[in-house]
């Protein structure tokens, strides 16, 4: 049963506040980093139950009126395509759509700033077409020996050689669509630039995790080492803070180890540092909004073992390293989880091995367990979804919803048509035909309106599954994790 952990409307007052006060401390001007996600921070909603995973934004919109949008992307990630792994486009189209979602929501968008420009011919390109859309577009440029070249980062070749952001607003928030695009550097540069005209600014940074106010090994915070297990991101506690006040707080290694730079910079650019430790830097409550640590404490532990299944299919598509599983298997063992924690897991195995053939398995809200295996004319995980629709519905398991009459002329089009050679519907395919169905076939209609329930269910697949059907389940709201392994010994998998 989903139980909730997060009280999502005591943390966005107490984010809001915050916010305003450290706003108000530096007078006029608030450069505020946003690191993490600001739409469809899933991660989040998974291991704090009751976070909404667009609460960032839903903050933003609460401060429209102060609030202006800066989104910064390395030119070196516009040249190679870089790709957002869980959205699957690239990096300069995701500016794209940022700016999209920002503007329905009223949030305004005052510009991109192109970071480690050096002339590439693609981020030329891609300026231009931002300009052609009336974007403005600022350009940063690189700073040798950056960031320990202090003297160099605080002089008019440094900072100063970087376009200055026209700005209007007193809350000035950087994101970007990926961690490395430079929005720190974006906030110093501006900071610097602030000084040389006499305006009073300070920055902030805003990250949910690691979250400062709860144990090193607390599982939330491991989850979050293993959510950026490719970027050796590691959870430690603040040395700074420590010996500033006495008082353990949790950050992330990269900024405990640029902090002492940092420190120099606002001390060049502002006399002196308006913080003592990386903790002081952040601005993040999400820590005051746990009502259950238990609940938090489960969810997370499901995360990682999430999270190590994903890094083994990474793995063995060739998008991750061997050493990302040792890591990860650190994880588990430091939190002292098995693969057996994850019930859903065992199921699916155990009716693979009885069927000789892929198989599916979904665990529902109440603890009940659906298995689904591949059929001439389904395969396992469409067959595993019809399967608990029925369940969810109250229809008998020989009950027969969706006709060949129905599911064959799919097929047709499929194979004889579309070049496809695997006949088997895929789990949209199969929505497809239910809608369908839904017309002549009250039981059809009855568990199409069963799919909500299906959102936060876990669910394995004893084989990696194709693109299309991680599509669907994760827009169904399950939490599906796949066996590093495919169901043919084939070289090529589409």
């Amino acid at each position: 049963m989903y139980t909730l952990g997060f009280d999502n409307e005591k943390y966005l007052k107490m984010q809001s506040a915050f916010i305003t006060e450290r706003i108000n401390q530096f007078g006029k001007k608030l450069y505020l980093e946003f690191g993490g996600k600001l739409f469809d921070d899933y991660h989040a909603a998974r291991i704090l139950p009751g976070f909404e995973p667009d609460g960032k934004i839903k903050l933003l919109r609460t401060m429209a009126e102060q609030t202006e949008i800066i989104i910064a992307i390395s030119a070196s990630d516009i040249e190679k395509s870089k790709v957002r792994s869980d959205i699957g486009i690239t990096y300069d189209m995701d500016v794209l759509r940022l700016i999209d979602a920002f503007r329905q929501m009223d949030l305004y968008v005052g510009s991109v700033v192109i970071c480690q420009y050096a002339g590439q011919k693609l981020a030329d390109d891609f300026k231009q077409y931002l300009e052609q859309l009336g974007i403005k577009v600022y350009l940063h440029y690189p700073i040798a020996g950056y960031p320990a070249n202090v003297d160099l980062i605080i002089s008019d070749e440094g900072y100063g050689r970087n376009d200055y952001i026209e700005t209007t607003k007193p809350l000035v928030v950087v994101t970007a669509p990926g961690p490395g695009s430079g929005k720190m550097s974006v906030c110093l540069s501006q900071l610097y630039h602030d000084f040389k005209r006499n305006i009073q600014s300070g920055y902030a940074k805003y990250e949910t995790f690691p979250i400062w106010n709860i144990p090193l090994t607390h599982p939330i915070n491991i989850a979050y080492e293993a959510a950026t297990v490719d970027l050796d991101d590691a959870v430690v506690i603040d040395p700074y803070h420590l010996e500033a006040y006495g008082e353990t707080t949790i950050n992330y290694n990269r900024d405990v180890e640029i902090f002492p730079v940092l420190k120099t910079i606002f001390k060049k650019i502002l006399g002196d540092s308006p913080y003592q430790s990386p903790t002081d830097m952040g601005v993040n409550m999400a820590g005051h909004g746990i009502v259950d640590d238990e609940v938090c404490r489960a969810a997370a532990k499901q995360e990682i073992i999430r999270r190590y299944y994903h890094t083994k299919c990474d793995v063995k598509l060739g998008k991750a390293k061997q050493s990302a599983i040792e890591k990860m298997e650190l994880l588990m063992n430091n939190v002292g989880l098995t693969t057996t924690d994850r019930p859903v897991i065992e199921i699916a195995l155990s009716r693979a091995k009885e069927t000789g053939a892929p198989s599916f398995a979904i665990q529902l809200q109440d603890g009940t367990m659906i298995t689904g295996k591949t059929h001439d004319l389904i395969g396992a995980t469409s067959s595993c979804l019809l399967n608990a629709l029925k369940s969810l519905a109250g229809i008998p398991d020989d009950v027969y919803v969706l006709s060949p009459a129905i599911i064959e002329p799919i097929q047709k089009l499929k194979t004889k048509f579309l070049g496809n050679k695997n006949p088997r519907l895929h789990t949209d395919e199969v929505l497809i035909a239910l809608s369908m169905s839904e017309l002549t076939n009250p039981l059809a209609a009855l568990m199409l309106e069963q799919l909500p329930k299906l959102k936060n269910c876990e669910a394995h697949s004893s084989v990696i599954l194709s693109q299309v059907d991680i599509d669907v389940l994760k827009q169904l709201g399950l939490n599906v994790t796949c066996e590093a392994k495919y169901q043919s010994n084939k070289l090529y998998h589409k």
